[in-house]
């Protein structure tokens, strides 16, 4: 009898604890996603100029991702690659898209927040958005609810660096850039200028208000499941700060500006924890790309990582990454294991149990990582390393990655500019070569003659991403490009003045 209760009692216990599984809510989901920011730039990650709490606060609370790469080191590549779970070639996006582009995220592709949708979820997404800026491409026509932002890089605009030195030599010299707007944008089609022309004193405040309208957003959601995209603009140049910032680092702009993102991750946090969600989220946070060295004081650091935004080498696209999810994510770790933000996507859709794209993507499941499970590696036998308009300049495992020829920028060790002004790059030649990112993370040594089957390996992984997304490096285009949508003559368009 006794034997039999114990049974019975049992099979009880497994019944409501699988009830109870069945029954809690899917996770709500955030991404804190900043421009231009270098591997060295938060404490976490050997920044010692000025202080980061609230993101020191987050890995003691998270996990460290150390070795967690982006598609591509420039804006729009990167952002089209963490919407769609894709390397950016394959959606026909690459570079950075400017206010004259035509082109924008093709309708047909899944996005991150479309797949939240297929499961109920609100949307919203504040900050920059750099995925096409004409009402087609906008967010709230790719699965948000709203936005509210900026639709492409705040240097976008008349007072760009290269636009002031010019007007400084000639003062009637026609201004390159457009007025620079703010967007809000809803689900029902609406399109609003909020304003029609930044200015700088607009700029200081865009950090605090993306991240009140970001904290009203997670308020307003206590019961139902949400995913936030909050794209700061910053610290990608010219950097502003909020008046309670300003010199605040005692290290420059670039530090109050680091500051000031570090306080808008310390108001996600503490309004998660305020609507008692801490342990159903997860919050990412990481870059589109390394640092625009050339900007020098108003730049970020990628050290030890070799060069910077710009480059396939490490410091283009290796990014600062924690994972949060209080609970869930190991507190306190680090994950060296190669990931990347294409694999958000279908790591959500496991999450939350959405339905993959029907369609081909590249990113992967990496929950085994993301929840610290005991023998959990990367699921990237080979990473490509697409810039340029379509080069495959590098292709890369956990342990090794090999370098093609190719021409890239560098400053050569030399300093950059000062005060919001940058200097020259130079061009140089790139040489075939392999490096062991183990034990040379800087990239400065090459052990092609060490390693000769790790080269025939990669040389072949490389052979199969030229036949699926083409080399520029080597005239071959690719059968599974998904070219990316453009405007036609019957779709709305900004008004002409931000074109």
């Amino acid at each position: 009898m006794l034997r039999l209760t114990s049974l019975v009692l049992g099979f009880i216990a497994v019944v409501f604890t699988t009830s109870l599984q069945a029954q809690s809510p899917p996770p709500n989901i955030v991404v804190i996603f900043i421009d231009d920011m270098g591997y060295a730039d938060i404490n976490p990650f050997g920044a010692t100029e000025y202080q980061t709490p609230n993101l020191n606060r987050m890995a003691s609370e998270g996990r460290k991702f150390t070795d967690f790469v982006v598609s591509s080191a420039v804006c729009s590549a990167s952002r089209s690659a963490l919407m769609t779970g894709c390397y950016h070639r394959r959606v026909g996006i690459s570079g950075a898209l400017g206010p004259k582009s035509n082109i924008g995220i093709a309708e047909r592709e899944t996005t991150l927040a479309e797949l939240c949708k297929s499961k109920g979820y609100a949307t919203a997404a504040f900050g920059k958005w750099h995925l096409g800026h004409d009402p087609k491409f906008l967010p709230t026509n790719h699965g948000f609810d709203e936005f509210y932002g900026i639709p492409y890089s705040n240097d976008m605009w008349p007072l760009h660096p290269a636009s002031v030195a010019q007007r400084e030599k000639d003062p009637n010299a026609k201004i390159a850039w457009p007025a620079l707007p703010m967007i809000e944008a809803t689900v029902d089609g609406g399109v609003t200028i909020v304003n029609d022309d930044i200015q700088p004193a607009d700029q200081e405040q865009m950090t605090k208000q993306f991240t009140e309208r970001a904290v009203g957003f997670i308020k307003d959601h206590v019961d139902t499941p949400f995913f936030l995209y909050l794209p700061h603009p910053m610290v990608h140049v010219p950097l502003y700060a909020s008046e309670e910032f300003r010199g605040k680092s005692g290290a420059g702009k670039f530090g109050d500006v680091v500051m000031e993102v570090d306080w808008s991750v310390g108001e996600i946090l503490n309004a998660i924890e305020d609507i008692g969600v801490e342990r159903n989220t997860l919050v990412v946070f990481t870059s589109d790309n390394g640092p625009w060295l050339s900007y020098g004081t108003d730049s970020g650091k990628a050290t030890p990582l070799r060069e910077g935004k710009g480059t396939m080498f490490e410091g283009g696209y290796r990014e600062p990454t924690i994972m949060w999810w209080k609970g869930k994510i190991p507190a306190g770790t680090t994950c060296d294991e190669l990931g990347s933000t294409i694999d958000l996507l279908p790591t959500v859709a496991a999450l939350i149990g959405a339905d993959l794209p029907k369609h081909k993507i590249d990113g992967k499941d990496i929950r085994p990582l993301m929840f610290g499970e005991a023998g959990a590696v990367s699921p990237h036998n080979a990473f490509y390393g697409y810039y340029g308009g379509g080069q495959l300049q590098t292709i890369r495992n956990e342990r090794f990655k090999l370098v093609f020829p190719h021409k890239y920028r560098t400053l050569k060790g030399h300093p950059g500019g000062f005060g919001g002004r940058p200097v020259a790059y130079t061009n140089v030649q790139a040489e075939l070569a392999l490096y062991d990112l183990d034990n040379d993370v800087s990239e400065t040594t090459n052990v092609m003659d060490k390693f000769p089957a790790e080269v025939a390996k990669l040389q072949a992984a490389a052979e199969e991403a030229r036949e699926d997304l083409g080399d520029k490096l080597t005239g071959r285009s690719g059968k599974g490009i998904r070219p990316a949508d453009s405007l036609s003559p019957d779709d709305a368009r900004l008004p002409q003045n931000w074109r």
